[in-house]
């Protein structure tokens, strides 16, 4: 079971590499709820084996990449953000003081901040792209003009995906010109 969640995992991930074009240094926003994988409630059946399949199938593909991994932690962290401290920096983001736990911030936060070199926690972040297992809600740690994103994978387990990269405003009106590269 956890190989398949990991193979799923993996084949998502690039999947949306793939269609965002994200360039190295490109943050990536992963929410995840290991027990919708799993086919429960929200913070039903928090599973650390879970999230280690994911995080196995994901993290590689990003490091890959050059691409900066941050973790959504759940709704009892408020929503917080597991990442490198790098991150934070490029972002000017203030870090916050608390550490995940798989039932307060999540399993898959938990794998993340467990596993990274210099992992911080911030109250927010501006991802250039992201995907959600099981609907828990990453639009608000992503860039302002989020574009969905068709996925083949587009189920983990019981959990479906959703994902989503951004590009910039198109400001100016109907006179403007746009360079096709950011669309």
């Amino acid at each position: 079971m956890y190989e398949e969640i990991t193979k799923k995992a993996k084949n998502a991930v690039i999947e949306i590499l793939d269609q965002a074009k994200l360039k190295e240094g490109s943050v990536f926003v992963v929410g995840c709820s290991s027990s919708t994988v799993k086919g429960e409630g929200y913070g039903k059946a928090s599973s650390m084996e879970i999230a280690q399949a994911l995080f196995d199938g994901i993290y590689p593909e990003l490091q890959k990449r050059g691409i900066i991994l941050a973790a959504q932690c759940c709704e009892h962290l408020n929503r917080a953000i597991i990442t490198e401290a790098e991150a934070a920096q490029r972002q000017c983001r203030d870090i916050v003081n608390v550490v995940p736990k798989p039932k307060a911030g999540g399993s898959f936060a938990t794998i993340t901040y467990n596993t990274l070199s210099n992992p911080v926690a911030l109250e927010h972040i501006k991802a250039d792209a992201g995907m959600d297992i099981g609907g828990v809600l990453i639009g608000m740690h992503l860039k302002e003009v989020a574009v969905p994103l068709n996925l083949k994978t587009n189920m983990i387990g019981e959990a479906h995906i959703t994902a989503a990269r951004t590009r910039p405003k198109f400001i100016g009106g109907e006179r403007a010109n746009y360079n096709d590269d950011m669309k």
